[in-house]
């Protein structure tokens, strides 16, 4: 009996070992940059409403950014601002005017491939910056993408830790899928550097 639960515990192992990079590889990743002065730019109506800006993505998925009072949002899709996302922002003073985004792509059972999540860098304002020009936190902001909303899944402090990029793009694979905007609490992943305060939202 013991040999037969030592031989299981191997073969469960093997299995396990062989599913693995499988799994890790049907989720593959791009890159795209976006520059808001060279984006077509709707000027608000408001005076700390900046307006906003469309610009190109991946696989023709819009990217809109959108600010006013010294914070921005990003969003995505040809309904980009009717989405959650377009409502998301940090406590603090911020700006990502331009940037690179990291798309996550699955690969859908009938061979196809779809972007499901975006990871970007945002420049973020500390607590003792709010009078200084610039910002020196950075945040990697994970958002999903549709079918199912748009909205903010997570957040890692890029600063606080070295492996920053790695922590994101868990948060991207193991939740944005599953992630219900409106209804799940974002995950704030790694250490956090004083001063820098994550959106509550």
């Amino acid at each position: 009996m013991i040999h037969r639960a030592i031989a299981i515990a191997l073969l469960l192992g093997l299995v396990h070992g062989v599913a693995a990079p499988a799994s890790a590889q049907s989720v593959t990743r791009v890159y795209s940059t976006f520059d808001s002065e060279k984006c077509k730019h709707t000027r608000g109506r408001a005076p700390e409403d900046y307006g906003f800006w469309r610009c190109p993505g991946h696989a023709g998925i819009d990217v809109v950014l959108s600010a006013g009072d010294q914070r921005m949002q990003v969003s995505f899709g040809r309904n980009a601002l009717r989405e959650p996302a377009a409502q998301q922002t940090f406590p603090a003073f911020n700006d990502v005017y331009k940037g690179t985004i990291e798309w996550r792509i699955e690969t859908l059972p009938d061979g196809k491939s779809r972007p499901f999540a975006t990871i970007l860098r945002w420049n973020v304002k500390l607590e003792e910056e709010i009078e200084r020009r610039t910002a020196s936190g950075r945040v990697l902001v994970v958002t999903r993408l549709n079918p199912g909303g748009v909205c903010h899944v997570g957040y890692v402090d890029a600063r606080a830790n070295p492996n920053a990029n790695e922590l994101a793009a868990q948060i991207a694979d193991r939740h944005a899928r599953s992630f219900k905007c409106g209804q799940d609490k974002p995950i704030v992943l790694g250490q956090v550097m004083p001063g820098l305060n994550m959106p509550e939202n």
